[in-house]
């Protein structure tokens, strides 16, 4: 990791292009694409928690099993968009769209 002439900061772009490729490359976007599968799963799992639900009510409250909802918090499963929305309704949350 390279390190500037301060050696306080270093390089971030540099060391993600050494490790997954030019910003662009295949490496670069699939890895971009697994890190915002990981945040909408911590997105998931955060809201859940704040409302105060466990995994088997909100997977009752949209027809699916525990487990779904924890592979889907535990970022291996990727919900589909609607099933987003659904699991973000079920916790009496709504998702906003801002410009």
């Amino acid at each position: 990791m390279k390190k500037s002439a301060n050696s306080t900061f270093i390089d971030v772009t540099n060391h993600l292009e050494n490790k997954f490729g030019p910003v662009g490359s295949k490496g670069w976007v699939e890895a971009e694409s697994r890190a915002w599968e990981e945040y909408n799963a911590q997105i998931i799992r955060d809201a859940r928690k704040e409302s105060g639900m466990t995994q088997s009510e909100v997977a009752d409250r949209i027809g699916a099993d525990k487990a779904y909802i924890s592979r889907v918090e535990h970022g291996i499963t990727v919900p589909t968009v609607s099933s987003f929305y659904r699991i973000i309704s079920a916790m009496g949350m709504r998702v906003v769209i801002t410009r």
